[in-house]
């Protein structure tokens, strides 16, 4: 019995033969991986939200969400500034002692 003897290998692989996949296994794989972890029940609703967004499938549109919602709120923001600022010059122009 040489380990290095190509024949007995091939005879040994014949001999075991590897049955074949049922259809759609790897489909299935994942369907009962994902309906396992959407089965685990959180404490809060916060923690039920991060499993949700933190699934590989919810992430890109999550993180794209937040970062859109960031930009419109800095917009927001900045206009508001704007509007003050150019409110406060205004009255520093028309009354500049008068209303300080």
């Amino acid at each position: 019995m040489n380990p290095d003897d190509t024949k007995f290998r091939e005879v040994l692989r014949a001999a075991r033969p590897s049955p074949s996949l049922p259809p759609h296994f790897k489909e299935n794989v994942w369907r009962r991986i994902e309906d396992a972890e959407a089965s685990v029940k959180s404490d809060t609703w916060l923690d039920a939200l991060a499993a949700l967004v933190l699934r590989p499938r919810f992430a890109l549109v999550a993180a794209t969400m937040l970062v859109m919602t960031g930009v419109l709120l800095g917009a927001r923001e900045g206009n508001r500034m704007a509007q003050k600022d150019a409110k406060a010059q205004y009255i520093t122009a028309v009354a500049p002692v008068t209303m300080r």
